[in-house]
């Protein structure tokens, strides 16, 4: 049987070159260990093991790195580069990395893997015995995932997404739940490989959740009255925004909707922060500058 990319094999040393030690099989198939692949514990009188792959000039090569997952095995790489219209490169643990085909990644670039994020991925081989990175199928995931219960029902969770679409996207978390995250709870769409925050809003009967990229209520509207309080002292105490602005005005302005913005504004009179006259929203307390 030819040696094959992909695959950890024991090997005797059949010669030495000077770039190299030529190794073989029982059945004298042949592959260069190149100098730069050898590590500790190297002895050529001994058996041993590398892993195959194809060297950057497309050569079936060796080299005594463990990769970090062989053919049909699985495991998380770190998206390391990109090529326009070939896919990204993702770090399988040896001196070459391998490539995800474009054909394996989202249509829309925005919501592409970039450099740093992750990617669960298996080795292929293509038609013509090339070696690649694949990411994990749905079937897949869900051989790997672990069952929610109902306990873990507005926890917060750390993941990484797997898969986007039109509905939404799919998230496997550090507890290893499968996780789908509805459009209506996030505010702009995750990349395929990102680390996401949040926190799990619903538990299924199946064991997978439904999670939120959204501040719990009362933390969106400290951040947002936080942005709205910043503003108004930038502007010396004053400015020319209330709770019956045009919400088009708001959004502009502070990226907010109508509906969050009043809800960040009432927190801030509510504390004495701030008070609305006139169309004009000030700092401070209304009694106050009454008293003045």
């Amino acid at each position: 049987m030819a040696l094959q990319a992909g695959t950890i094999v024991t090997l005797r040393v059949k010669n030495e070159q000077e770039y190299g030690w030529f190794l073989m099989d029982e059945e004298e198939n042949s592959v260069l260990l190149h100098r730069s692949e050898v590590r500790d514990g190297f002895d050529p009188d001994e058996p041993v093991e590398v892993f195959l792959y194809q060297d950057h000039g497309g050569r079936l090569a060796a080299t005594m790195d463990k990769p970090l997952m062989t053919l049909g095995e699985y495991a998380w790489t770190e998206v390391v580069g990109e090529e326009i219209k070939l896919g990204v490169f993702v770090n399988i643990g040896i001196s070459k990395d391998a490539l995800v085909s474009e054909d394996d990644l989202p249509y829309k670039y925005e919501v592409r893997p970039i450099e740093g994020d992750k990617l669960y991925c298996t080795l292929k081989l293509d038609k013509n015995g090339r070696l690649f990175a694949k990411p994990a199928t749905e079937e897949k995931i869900w051989e790997i995932a672990k069952r929610a219960n109902k306990t873990d029902l507005n926890k917060d969770f750390n993941g990484i997404v797997y898969r986007t679409g039109k509905a939404g996207s799919w998230i496997i978390t550090e507890d290893q739940y499968r996780a789908f995250l509805h459009p209506s709870q996030r505010e702009e769409e995750p990349r395929v490989g990102q680390t996401v925050t949040g926190r799990i809003i619903d538990v299924h009967d199946d064991g997978s959740v439904n999670v939120s990229l959204l501040g719990r209520r009362h933390e969106r509207q400290l951040e947002d009255s936080e942005q709205i309080y910043e503003y108004l002292m930038i502007r010396g105490g004053k400015m020319p925004y209330w709770d019956k602005s045009l919400p088009e005005e708001i959004e502009k302005r502070f990226g907010l909707s109508k509906g969050a913005f009043k809800r960040a504004l009432g927190k801030l009179m509510k504390e004495g922060k701030a008070y609305q006259e006139d169309g004009w929203t000030y700092a401070g307390s209304k009694s106050k500058s009454e008293q003045a």
